[in-house]
């Protein structure tokens, strides 16, 4: 007696479409899982014994038999729970193949028959849909609110294998699970870190806008204290809100990393990540058995902040730099390569030096040369080359703590960023894959950043005086591309590249 149930799992972040086989056989009573199952994947031979039988179900006393094909493909996880369960009811004749031909399961069995959520959801469940392998998707409660995102494909929620059998004998239907994604992104929640609440610093602020404004990647470099992490903290308040399809990109990459809760089944802020600087290189870029994405992947279409720069490992640092140039980073393991999204904006911050008051015009820091030096290098040259704005932050003087006037909130910094990325997303209409100015390559950037004849003399210049690497050149061009836009400019001035310019001014005068 066989049957089968469609079901899946995900490699890296991308989904894999798994068919589970059940047979029943005569001799021995045994319970064999086959089709490279992972240790928790073995296991739910137990778990799914223990729930058939208080779930007011018998375990067939023959020779079972559970293939998870394709065999070639190691499956990990706890999905694999519900499918297996219902492919035996099947197998033994308490359902019939008909009512699960167009039906896919996933879920988690505790001992006692109920169902547990699981991670990945969504990006199985839009991959299903995609190949038409199934109109149902029945999981556990917590994740009916995610599957359900998924474009035409009926959601069931389900409480217990009990409740699954019976929905799927007809006996009692089970309600299908509605979300409306626009209405989640339409809420607009209160912005608990505001830039009101940053006195002084204008000229960081500043700065901050225009990463926002651009999507760059900005460094903060001064004393402690100073409003580093303060600002870096407010960054992700003044970023566009998220479109439907970012969002659901983002969900995507949450979902895989068990992140999504049944009352947040949709990612609806832009991700702030900071990871402490003890984070090993898997934790950042992704990797580890499972394979999960990491810091940079979490922070997808968001703001990955590292404070204290120069503590982080360096081979952890040097991962970002292709993140940085492609939005993607690629993990190779022997079992195969994965990408991973990874298109955020970098936040950093650092002291310049190890007791971080070096030039701050007090006789604080006792740091010579050589440390200094030491300190500095520990973040390398092409990092540093990627990094499109490099702020100095001073130390805040007295006076402007105890000020009463309130600075600019976040909400109207955020409506000028807002019409800037406006612009911008009707320039690079015909340009896939750019949606910022931070994205430009060569071929964007010779299209939409048409420049002065006295900019041109002014940048050709500025690249001998600073020394100006070609990246850092082109990333000068983009900085002031976004500059322009802020201003409402179509066209690139000598004043928006003098700005740009003095945002590399770490390059020209190390700290």
């Amino acid at each position: 007696m066989l049957s089968h149930v469609i079901t899946g799992t995900v490699y890296g972040v991308e989904p894999v479409p798994v068919r589970v086989e059940v047979n029943l056989a005569s001799g021995l009573p045994a319970f064999t899982v086959v089709g490279l199952p992972h240790g928790a994947v073995r296991e739910s031979r137990e778990r799914v014994a223990a729930a058939l039988r208080n779930s007011g179900f018998t375990l067939p006393n023959r020779r079972i038999t559970v293939n998870l094909a394709p065999a070639n493909v190691r499956k990990e996880g706890t999905a694999f729970d519900l499918p297996i369960a219902v492919g035996l009811l099947a197998a033994s004749g308490v359902l019939d193949q008909g009512a699960i031909d167009r039906v896919s399961l996933l879920g988690e069995l505790g001992l006692d028959g109920s169902l547990r959520t699981v991670p990945g959801v969504l990006p199985i469940g839009a991959e299903l849909r995609a190949r038409g392998v199934c109109d149902m998707l029945l999981v556990p409660e917590g994740n009916a609110g995610e599957a359900a995102l998924v474009d035409g494909l009926e959601v069931i929620g389900a409480p217990t294998l009990a409740a699954v059998v019976s929905h799927l004998r007809g006996t009692c239907s089970l309600r299908v699970t509605r979300v409306d994604p626009l209405n989640m992104l339409s809420r607009h929640e209160t912005v608990s870190a505001d830039l009101a609440d940053v006195r002084g610093q204008e000229s960081a602020k500043r700065a901050l806008e225009i990463a926002a404004a651009g999507a760059h990647n900005i460094l903060f470099v001064g004393p402690p204290g100073s409003g580093k992490t303060m600002l870096a903290v407010r960054l992700a308040g003044i970023l566009p809100p998220l479109s439907l399809e970012e969002a659901l990109e983002c969900t995507r990459v949450h979902s895989v990393a068990g992140l999504l809760t049944p009352d947040r089944p949709l990612v609806t802020r832009r991700p702030f990540r900071a990871p402490h600087h003890s984070v090993s290189e898997a934790g950042l870029a992704g990797g580890g058995s499972p394979i999960r994405p990491g810091e940079i992947s979490l922070a997808h279409h968001g703001v990955l902040f590292l404070d204290e720069l120069p503590e982080f490992r360096r081979n952890a640092l040097e991962i970002l730099r292709q993140p940085l140039e492609d939005g993607s980073v690629r993990i190779s393991r022997a079992s195969g390569t994965l990408d991973f999204p990874s298109r955020f904006v970098l936040a950093a911050a650092m002291n310049p030096c190890p007791c971080g008051y070096r030039g701050d015009g007090t006789d604080k820091c006792l740091c010579d040369t050589s440390t200094v030096a030491r300190y500095q290098g520990r973040v390398s040259g092409p990092l540093m080359d990627r990094i499109d704005l490099h702020v100095q932050v001073p130390a805040v003087p007295a006076g402007a703590l105890r000020g009463a006037t309130s600075a600019e909130p976040s909400a109207k910094v955020r409506a000028r960023v807002v019409r800037a990325r406006e612009r911008q997303s009707t320039r690079f209409s015909r340009a896939p894959g750019v949606y910022a100015n931070g994205q430009m390559g060569p071929r964007e950037l010779r299209r939409f950043c048409q420049r002065q004849p006295a900019v041109e003399r002014l940048m050709s210049a500025s690249v001998e005086r600073m020394s100006l690497s070609a990246r850092g050149y082109h990333r000068v061009l983009r900085v002031a591309r976004t500059i322009a836009d802020l201003a409402g400019a179509h066209t690139i001035t000598v004043e928006h590249a003098a700005e740009a310019l003095q945002y590399r001014g770490l390059e020209r005068h190390p700290c």
